[in-house]
């Protein structure tokens, strides 16, 4: 994984111009997260969605000395680390959602210049990230980061609703998720 620590706080995405439709997806805990609809993709005589979220997406990691930054994986919502990060956020008039699969930020964030977002060609399988902020909690330091890869999810649509595909079926699904959109880039 590279990072990056800018002091622009950019927003990834489309923006909400009114011609993508959006959809509100559920998670199998209650949890919900606004998306844009990218693509529907029907398999097996199911809807599936390609979606990405309206607000930004942020990914929370631990900063241990010289070393890379730790991603925190699953992270309570009523975590004090989280309590501290809607603090610190504020001072930047932003807010952190506790979003299904994903923390999100909402409001007005700087564009970031294309000149200090450098390439990095040497993993293909790496994802890049973009500082937000950093605080400290109990003598250790963390830090909201925002992918710059496309941060994708996606969903079952069925009777009008979108249910986040997760576990098991996530993984029977992707391959033929990703061969439906190969096939289609070809035309």
């Amino acid at each position: 994984m590279e990072f990056r620590e800018t002091t622009d706080m950019s927003t990834p995405g489309p923006t909400n111009t009114g011609e993508v439709p959006t959809v509100l997806v559920n998670d199998s805990r209650g949890s919900s997260l606004l998306c844009f609809l990218e693509q529907l993709i029907p398999i097996n005589n199911t809807d599936y969605a390609l979606l990405t979220p309206v607000d930004t997406p942020v990914s929370l990691f631990r900063l241990v000395g010289e070393g890379d930054p730790e991603l925190i994986q699953t992270i309570e919502s009523s975590e004090p680390i989280l309590a501290v990060a809607d603090v610190v956020l504020q001072e930047h008039d932003l807010t952190l959602v506790r979003s299904a699969v994903t923390l999100t930020v909402t409001g007005e964030l700087d564009e970031p210049d294309p000149e200090e977002l450098e390439e990095d060609d040497t993993d293909t399988d790496s994802e890049t990230y973009e500082l937000l902020v950093s605080f400290r909690v109990e003598d250790e330091e963390y830090g909201l980061y925002i992918p710059l890869d496309p941060f994708f999810v996606v969903a079952r649509l069925k009777d009008g609703q979108a249910i986040l595909v997760e576990g098991k079926e996530f993984d029977q699904i992707q391959p033929l998720i990703e061969t439906e959109i190969e096939d289609r880039e070809l035309f």
